[in-house]
């Protein structure tokens, strides 16, 4: 596995057919042409590992959130990991399970979850390589979560409408899950060293270096709030910032060689996948792509309409991973999916318009001394 720089899977990306997403899963829309001006040149470009594929599973959470603890141990030095996504996934649907019914059903246990799942996950049960463990049942070749999923949320249910609630289902839940993902390894070797789950992870990652932030005025500013969306289940907080602010993060982040774990909505006719994309159009026509288009100028109030009227909704994780530019000299940010490949002509890879970001962006995750010194400091953050 190689890093990939993107110095020519970026400069292509006329392609017809979109996918627009919804809760990490695809469907296909009208072919379109998209305008010359749509051939991107890479500005700054940080080290990442291959494009993963979550294939029939919604866990674009995990997908993302292992892409940027790899690109962060690139980035320290430490060398070049492909860590398990589906240990995260098991153990956090072990988790949503409980919460699920000791809140008597009101709590979300789906597929969807926050990047915030695998480090609290990491913190309590380690992480392994995918080589020890990659959550694909023998005679399989792809992570298909459909019938699981349907079957656990069956499963869960029945337990819920039983009177008492029996004292040994969770082990029912669990064998269900070991026979679909496999039971993950209490103790393994990599590069000739043993390790259980917990000392591999602590030879990697320090899960305290991360913050999640948001930014709706909806909450008060520099405090730590919990985001209401569905998928934070756990009620895990997040920094609130000022639009302008949040983005400084970001593009600060981003100068000094730090990649970002990117939650977002991308359901809208504005971002295409397929044509390596994502625009925030003023108005919504039909073949969006036709031509050059006005995007909104996304402040603090807009954000928070369309948040409080669900045309912003928290659909996908992906890795936030450098800058480009359009041949109109416009800004745009680099994003890698979980996909796959073959996707669009890309490698897996998109450009989104910095209207498209301001505005449709629900979080990020960063490592702490990514944040301007001033802001963490408002924050209450330590960076050093």
């Amino acid at each position: 596995m190689k890093k990939i720089t993107l110095k020519t899977v970026m400069a292509i990306c006329c392609i017809s057919t979109i996918f627009s997403f919804i809760a990490c899963e695809r469907k296909t829309e009208p072919k379109q042409e998209l305008p010359s001006v749509y051939v991107f040149s890479n500005e700054n470009i940080l080290p990442v590992t291959s494009v993963k594929n979550q294939s029939k599973s919604g866990t674009c959470w995990s997908f993302a959130t292992i892409s940027f603890l790899e690109s962060e141990l690139l980035r320290e030095g430490k060398g070049e990991y492909d860590l398990s996504e589906m240990y995260p996934v098991y153990y956090s649907y072990l988790s949503k399970a409980v919460k699920k019914v000791r809140r008597h059903g009101n709590s979300a246990a789906s597929q969807g979850g926050q990047a915030h799942d695998v480090l609290n996950v990491i913190r309590k049960y380690g992480i392994v390589p995918e080589s020890v463990y990659s959550g694909i049942p023998a005679g399989d070749s792809i992570h298909n979560h459909g019938k699981m999923s349907n079957n656990l949320k069956e499963y869960l249910q029945s337990i819920l409408n039983e009177k008492q609630v029996p004292e040994n289902w969770l082990d029912s839940y669990k064998q269900y899950l070991d026979a679909h993902l496999g039971v993950p390894p209490q103790n393994f070797e990599y590069g000739g060293t043993a390790y259980t789950p917990l000392e591999f992870a602590q030879s990697l990652i320090n899960v305290d270096d991360y913050v999640e932030l948001t930014s709706y005025g909806c909450y008060p500013f520099y405090e730590k709030i919990i985001l209401e969306i569905p998928d934070n289940w756990s009620n895990d907080l997040y920094y609130n910032l000022p639009l302008d602010e949040f983005m400084s993060v970001i593009d600060n982040a981003l100068e000094n060689g730090y990649t970002i774990m990117w939650d977002g909505d991308v359901s809208e006719k504005g971002f295409s996948h397929k044509n390596c994309i994502a625009i925030a159009p003023v108005e919504q026509v039909e073949n969006l792509f036709s031509a050059i288009r006005e995007e909104y100028n996304v402040d603090d109030d807009l954000r928070q309409k369309t948040f409080d009227s669900h045309e912003t909704t928290d659909d996908h994780l992906m890795h936030l991973v450098g800058t480009s530019a359009d041949s109109n000299n416009k800004k745009y940010y680099v994003i890698k999916n979980s996909w796959g490949t073959n996707r669009n002509q890309c490698g897996g890879f998109l450009n989104m318009s910095e209207a498209f970001v301001r505005l449709k962006t629900v979080a990020i995750m960063v490592n702490k001394k990514a944040i301007p010194e001033n802001i963490a400091e408002k924050l209450g953050i330590k960076t050093k």
